[in-house]
């Protein structure tokens, strides 16, 4: 099995001996040894699996594609190779390896990597054919030199070069690949003063060899941005490469760890942040190219020297191939009034274009260094590709989401020289600095009564120097191309359309489906079959389309806010609360990432992948703190992501990220993931029910940390079983993790319904309550615990847990009077009842109780969140209303899509042959 790499280091109180005491106290849960494989798997009888591309078009210029392809349980052992081929039979060089075990040891997701084939393939058990041009990796010195076949890259394993060079055959296309970072001391409020800056390198600490090939080779690498004795702002890359690919991939992470204090000018403001390479230039000057990507698949397409709209005429044909980027005629051949005087047509060597916002770019050009810039152009949206070279070799280089993710820019320095200097800003330096200072003094919200105060008014928890965004993070994806000669119009088309959506292989829903995973008939394949579900599909539909919608309209984009979604709707401005506390940004809040890739699972539709990878990338980076006091948690949904003091394991819940990870095997999600292992320990450092406990005597105690069992539990097991069924390094103290807190949550006296339990870092387990307590919230169940216990229910064979997470089902919408008779004592208000139907409807399922079956549909249809007699539909909105032209549907809330969404997908799954 390919290794998990380590998450980030964090302190850890556990005792070896205790972690595998329990590991193996509760071996008996399992019916098997767990490390042992799936006795009795029949490979010969699994049917083959036919994958296809998210979008038309299959690989294109894409270096390769990896997809994850779940099993059902007992279908393969661990040592199971595949087989892959086209629709025509032929075989496909794949690389395939385990994501993930069923607690028998089967696989219950596989991983496979392909670096050829545009169309429908077809995944089989059998022996992977070999690619003709292997992945190899050669460990020599001081670098690491991985070969594609066709093009070698040899990185460096210490200092600040990360890619020493990238060779095509005996050709070097690039070299001195390395991260630089522009730091700016101050920031200016006025507009007087001088802007000062200075320039960091990114220093290798670590560099890890993950995968050796044949068809995929990873390499991760970490470090800081280092300036003299001063090394801050640590970076995680990864660079992949395929079998017979021209070019490499590049995934690149960066934690913010600087001071940026409210009310002060001074501090660590990132004035540029990016990637940089050199090009060595080695043809003459009217052979030297740049490719600049405009909108679309538009492009600047300018020589270096260029020898057309000249007083004198070359001669068409020698017009025609520099445009097309080919080698030049000998220039005795030319006209000779243009040969004789080439010395005095100016070298154009510089290149710029920048994406200062989301609407528009521009491209400009200079001579070289010290001289005037003059305008080339510009557009709205550019594609972030761009290539320097020539006829015998150049490199081409593109950002994806580069206008989304603005302020980027694109340089190219020193074209007319022996060397070209090209940088793809992450964050321009021609854009304002990043200025991450909290947004507000907190006004007067001295105390905790005070601080509720403001709760009560703009639903902002805050808490002084809790709006901070050290430990923060954000991730890019980088593309390289090591082309032979400069590429034609076509080949530079697809290279784009690379850059801009890259190509992923995906499963279909019905293997999806079939296989069991994330939460076993829970989602099932859109059903249109009559009126009732046709008009649920439909308001499905309706609401992820005007969630796509509004994101354009409402330009909610940009570095740190592009993938997520507001929280609320301001009807009298119609404008969402976007400056009002905790009504802003919604941070995962009651789980739309959830119903995303719900949506994404029973459908396989392009359009939700897209915008569920662009909200998972956000929230498990830009929502989470990932450096220290509060690593591992999560922050309310606020004005500014970081914003709101409650910090809380529902935010930084993994089960918002496995879905991703999953279906792509993406190594940077997996390190999210693994990252969340131990934050259990969170807990010791802070309290989430600070500011409402009924004790304010209340310390942290490592052996009695109050835990709640829904919103710190949800998030907490899923990350222990993720870790658990990955097999990754802490693999075996994570199932003691969740066989501990299932068992002595079923234990309690009433179950789920006893609302939290005190928890013992050393041992994994709840102490029992002596008595019972009824601490029912309509939080705990909406963020991704139902879809958790239900996968728990079908890996676990533990009675009582279920018979616990069952009542809890049973009882939530139940009345008062019924409530009262189970547990003593009704639940108090409660609200959410038509997310909540969802866990009426698995209850039925498990139980066959067709009164609950029938009462799933009447809180679906007849409670709170959205009602049938809702307009469903838009009203259109232009000046002077709002800021730019578009639409609105003002009953529509984030929270209650989300529910919506999730309560339909899973109702229609579980009792859609018992509607009304």
């Amino acid at each position: 099995m390919s290794p998990i790499p380590r998450g980030i280091p964090r302190r850890s109180l556990f005792k070896a001996a205790a972690v595998a005491g329990a590991a193996a106290q509760f071996s008996w849960a399992l019916g098997a040894e767990d490390a042992q494989a799936a006795p009795g798997a029949d490979a010969a009888g699994a049917a083959p699996v036919v994958l296809d591309w998210l979008e038309d078009g299959g690989l294109g210029a894409a270096p390769g594609s990896t997809v994850g392809v779940p099993w059902p349980k007992g279908t393969y052992r661990e040592d199971q190779t595949f087989a892959v081929t086209d629709a025509d039979g032929r075989a496909v060089p794949v690389q395939s390896w385990p994501l993930a075990y069923w607690p028998d040891g089967s696989l219950k997701w596989t991983a496979h990597a392909v670096a050829s084939g545009d169309g429908k393939l077809t995944l089989t058990a059998g022996t992977p054919a070999a690619p003709e041009k292997k992945v190899t990796v050669d460990r020599r010195g001081g670098t690491i030199d991985i070969s594609t076949g066709v093009i070698t890259a040899r990185i460096g394993t210490s200092g600040a070069t990360l890619v020493k060079s990238v060779t095509r055959g005996s050709t070097e296309i690039a070299r001195n690949g390395r991260l630089v970072l522009l730091r700016q001391p101050e920031i200016e409020d006025g507009d007087q003063g001088t802007v000062k800056t200075e320039r960091f390198d990114g220093a290798i600490s670590e560099v890890t060899v993950e995968q050796e090939g044949p068809v995929r080779a990873v390499v991760r690498i970490d470090g800081k941005h280092r300036k003299g004795d001063r090394g801050w702002l640590p970076f995680s890359l990864r660079l992949y490469f395929y079998a017979g690919a021209d070019s490499f991939r590049m995934v690149h992470t960066i934690t913010y760890d600087g001071t940026q204090e409210p009310g002060k000018a001074s501090g660590d403001f990132i004035r540029g942040l990016g990637v940089r390479f050199t090009v060595p230039m080695r043809d003459e000057s009217y052979d030297r190219h740049i490719r600049i990507g405009g909108e679309g698949t538009g492009l600047l397409r300018e020589a270096v020297k260029g020898i057309t709209g000249l007083r004198r005429d070359p001669g068409a044909a020698v017009q025609t191939a520099q445009y097309e980027g080919k080698k030049l005629p000998d220039p005795a051949t030319w006209d000779q009034r243009v040969t004789t005087r080439l010395q005095y047509i100016p070298e154009w060597g510089d290149y710029t274009l920048s994406q200062l916002s989301a609407d528009g770019f521009t491209v400009r050009k200079r001579t070289k260094k010290g001289h005037g810039w003059i305008g080339a152009g510009g557009g709205r949206r550019a594609s972030g590709f761009g290539y320097v070279g020539g006829v015998s070799g150049g490199l081409s280089f593109g950002l994806r989401d580069f206008w989304e993710k603005f302020p980027a820019q694109l340089d190219i320095r020193g074209a007319h020289t022996d060397e070209a200097e090209v940088t793809l800003w992450l964050w321009s330096p021609e854009a304002q600095p990043m200025d991450l200072r909290f947004y507000h003094d907190g006004l007067g919200q001295d105390t905790y009564a005070e601080q509720l105060e403001g709760l009560n008014i703009t639903y902002e928890d805050y808490e002084p120097g809790f709006g901070t965004p050290y430990g923060i993070a954000r991730t890019s994806e980088l593309l390289f191309w090591a082309n032979a000669a400069t590429p034609d119009a076509e080949e530079l088309a697809r290279q784009i359309e690379a850059v801009r959506v890259l190509p992923q292989l995906a499963a279909p829903p019905k293997q999806l489906i079939e296989a069991g995973v994330f939460g076993k008939g829970l989602y099932a394949e859109p059903d249109r079959s009559t009126p009732a579900k046709a008009k649920i599909e439909d308001h499905l539909d309706f609401l992820f389309t005007y969630y796509k919608d509004q994101v354009e309209m409402r330009r909610w984009y940009g570095f740190w806010d592009y993938g997520d979604i507001m929280h609320t709707y301001d009807t009298a401005r119609h404008q969402w609360r976007y400056d009002v506390g905790g009504y802003a940004w919604d941070n995962s809040e009651l789980s739309p990432d959830l119903w995303l890739w719900y949506a994404y699972l029973r459908s396989g539709r392009a359009d939700l992948f897209r915008f569920a990878e662009a909200m998972t990338r956000h929230t498990g980076e830009v929502d989470v703190y990932h450096l220290g006091t509060w690593a591992g948690l999560g922050t309310r949904h606020g004005v500014q992501h970081y914003a709101d003091s409650a910090k809380q394991q529902r935010i930084a819940n993994t089960t918002y990220r496995r879905y991703y990870y999953f279906l792509t095997a993406d190594e940077r999600v997996g390190d999210l993931m693994h990252a969340n292992v131990d934050s259990d320990e969170t807990f010791l450092v802070l309290d989430p029910q600070r500011k409402v406990r009924p004790d304010p005597g209340y310390t942290p105690d490592p052996h009695a940390l109050s835990i709640g069992f829904g919103t710190d539990w949800s998030g907490l097991v899923s990350a222990w079983l993720t870790e658990w069924e990955r097999r990754g390094p802490k693999w075996e103290k994570a199932r003691a993790r969740v066989l501990s807190t299932m068992e002595t949550i079923a234990a309690q006296p009433n179950g789920f319904v006893q609302g939290s339990g005190l928890y013992d870092l050393d041992t994994g387990k709840f102490a029992v309550a002596d008595k019972p307590a009824v601490s029912v919230s309509h939080l705990s169940a909406v963020f991704g615990l139902n879809e958790l216990c239900a996968e728990l229910i079908d890996l676990v064979d533990m009675p009582k847990f279920k018979e616990a997470y069952l009542d809890y089902c049973r009882y939530y919408n139940a009345t008062k009077a019924e409530q009262a008779a189970r547990y003593g004592s009704n639940f108090g208000s409660l609200i959410l009842f038509q997310g909540h139907s969802r866990l009426d409807a698995y209850a039925a399922v498990q139980t066959g109780d067709e009164k609950l079956a029938r009462r799933a549909w009447d809180k679906f249809y007849n409670s709170d969140g959205y009602k049938e007699s809702a307009p469903w539909r838009t009203e259109k909105l232009s000046g002077p209303a709002t800021l730019v032209p578009g639409s609105e549907a003002p009953w529509v809330s984030t929270n209650d899509t989300a529910l919506y969404g999730l309560a339909a997908i899973e109702n229609l799954a579980l009792l859609g042959d018992r509607m009304p």
